[in-house]
């Protein structure tokens, strides 16, 4: 049994934008583990952040789940740092993130990259 972490990339180019991800995983993946959210600009992220996430076609977090309940910082053991997804089945491999930039009064918008990382069992 290996644990394999991978990451997906998004980019959010102009405020209020919402951008779709559709990534497919590795047909080796016997369950997900865990996934978590980060960003080049986190304070974006945290603040102005909201998503969906589908997995398989299921909705694993609904819309507007906000960013920051997703995100760790480094004051997390690094092995604690995952939402842990409990074994879920990958069925097809697919996962979708639906990422909405929302308008926040304290940050202003600058173009910034999220990744998602998925955390799996082969």
């Amino acid at each position: 049994m290996d644990i394999v972490e991978k990451r997906f990339d998004i980019q959010v180019a102009t405020k209020g934008q919402t951008v779709t991800g559709k990534f497919e995983l590795d047909k080796t993946v016997k369950v997900i583990k865990g996934i978590k959210v980060t960003s080049d600009r986190e304070d974006l992220l945290f603040y102005r952040g909201t998503q969906k996430i589908e997995i398989n076609g299921k909705e694993r977090f609904e819309d507007n789940y906000e960013s920051k309940n997703l995100q760790s910082s480094l004051n997390v053991d690094l092995n604690h740092r995952y939402k842990d997804m409990r074994d879920t089945d990958p069925g097809n491999g697919i996962v979708v993130i639906t990422y909405i930039d929302n308008q926040h009064p304290l940050y202003a918008f600058t173009p910034y990259r999220v990744s998602l990382y998925v955390q799996y069992e082969v």
